[in-house]
Parts: C-alpha cells; sequence; structure tokens
C-alpha cells in the first residue's frame, strides 16, 4: 500500500511539473518582456501563393498577380487576464510585401519588448486608421517613407494604399485583362480601415527565454471571394476610390486571416 501511494505521488508530482512546464503557472513575470514573431504566408485557398501562377474564382474567371503588398497596423495581444499589449505606436505598423517572403513563403514581422503573459488572441488592422492620419505626415515617422518607397501611397492627400495586387485576369470571353486593385480610405468621407481579431489554437507564451512563432495564413481568394463574391469584369478588376466597391474589397479582406499554428519556442 505504501509503494502504491508513493507511485501515485510520484505521479502527481510529475503530472504537476508537467504543467507548470507547459504553462509556467506560478512564474512571476513581473518586469519581464519577450518578444513575439509573426510569419504571414499567403495562400490561394490550400495553395501557397506564387507569383504568376493562375487561379481560379467562384465564377469562371481566373487571376494572376505580379504584386501582392497589404498593410497590417495597430497590432496588439490579449493575455489569458483580459489585459491588451498594444505594441508602441510609433513602430506599429508594417507592409506585408510577398517579395520579401524567404523560400517557404513567409513574411516576417517581429514585435520587440512584448509584456511576458499568456496570450490568447491578436487583433490587427488592415491598412492606417483615420487618427493617425490625422497626425499629419509628420506624425506617421519613418513608416511614410517606407509605404511611399513601396507604392503603398498615392499622395499625402490622397492617402494610403492599404492592399495592392497588380497583375491580370481572364474570363470566358477575354484574356489576360489588367488587374489592379489599389484601396484604401476616400480621404475622410469613407473609412475603409477595418480590424481582424484571431484567437490562438493554443496559449502564446511570451518569456524572456521564449519566442513564439505565430503562423498567420492570408487566403488572397477571398479578397474576390469572400464575404461577397464579386465580378472582376464587373469593375472590380480596377478597384481605387469607388465609393461602391472599395468598402467590399475592405469587408472580404477581413475575411482572409487565420491563425494556421503557433509554436512557443
Amino acid at each position: 500500500m505504501k509503494i502504491l501511494k508513493y507511485a501515485y505521488a510520484l505521479m502527481l508530482c510529475a503530472l504537476i511539473a508537467s504543467c507548470s512546464s507547459d504553462d509556467d503557472d506560478g512564474q512571476d513575470l513581473t518586469g519581464q518582456t519577450g518578444n513575439i514573431v509573426l510569419k504571414f504566408d499567403n495562400a490561394v485557398g490550400d495553395q501557397d501563393f506564387i507569383f504568376g501562377a493562375t487561379y481560379n474564382k467562384s465564377n469562371n474567371e481566373s487571376f494572376q498577380l505580379n504584386t501582392l503588398k497589404y498593410i497590417v497596423s495597430n497590432v496588439r495581444v490579449k493575455d489569458s487576464e483580459g489585459n491588451t499589449f498594444l505594441y508602441p505606436i510609433e513602430e506599429n505598423a508594417f507592409i506585408i510585401n510577398e517579395e520579401d517572403g524567404n523560400n517557404a513563403g513567409e513574411i516576417y514581422v517581429t514585435l520587440d519588448n512584448v509584456n511576458a503573459a499568456n496570450y490568447t488572441e491578436i487583433t490587427f488592422g488592415i491598412g492606417i486608421d483615420q487618427e493617425r492620419f490625422a497626425l499629419g505626415a509628420e506624425g506617421q515617422g519613418d513608416f511614410l517613407d517606407l509605404a511611399s518607397e513601396e507604392g503603398m501611397m498615392w499622395n499625402w492627400s490622397t492617402g494610403y494604399r492599404f492592399v495592392r495586387l497588380d497583375g491580370t485576369f481572364s474570363s470566358d470571353t477575354f484574356t489576360n485583362e489588367p488587374l489592379n486593385v489599389h484601396m484604401g480610405s476616400v480621404g475622410t468621407s469613407l473609412d475603409n480601415y477595418r480590424e481582424v481579431t484571431l484567437e490562438f489554437p493554443n496559449t502564446v507564451l511570451v518569456r524572456e527565454n521564449k519566442t513564439p512563432q505565430i503562423h498567420i495564413v492570408a487566403d488572397i481568394a477571398k479578397i474576390f471571394d469572400g464575404t461577397t463574391s464579386v465580378n472582376l469584369s464587373d469593375g472590380y478588376n480596377q478597384v481605387h476610390v469607388s465609393e461602391e466597391t472599395t468598402p467590399v474589397i475592405a469587408a472580404n479582406m477581413q475575411s482572409m486571416f487565420m491563425v494556421h499554428h503557433v509554436h512557443n519556442d
């Protein structure tokens, strides 16, 4: 009996230690910070996105792209206690450019000095919000120059391009027609900034000695076949500042992101 009790006690201790190792329960995180790596991975359905490849839409149209860029901003994470960590605003805007992808097609965004915690979800914006834009050119910091260099600005009065797709499309009646989606807000009259909140499939552990990696897949097909399915031949092959087409593309982009998996390294 004593042997059984001893064995049971050892098993219980091992279980507790295992749980503590997985979740770092009871660890004092005061003053600790760590990093988070966001890995954006563009796809079309269940296929990796490839420049020049032909992708079919839901209505017998197809498209090819040679440019694929979009802006994410206002990145913040929420922990298991309901606290939110907002990455510093002056550094909190990023251009996800497919050309910057590694061999696996992943574009890395590293968030430094994030408060140590157990995080359960992430929120980020697509584009630049009106409040930030209202700070004027001087209030944009280095991001304004980067956006200009990357072709993600028209000019200051017109504002940012939130997404830039360039390529061609084909249908049953024509082939290789120009496709250009350069969508942003339309001044202050039409705000096309949107936000996305994604839950993590497992807890993201930010620690001094851990740099978790969050793999975010963006299904580019949903830009055209998302909340609303659109026909490129009905004017959605040229989306710029139209008050009819830009909100549809903005809403569709909200639906294209998912967290595929998380690594707590």
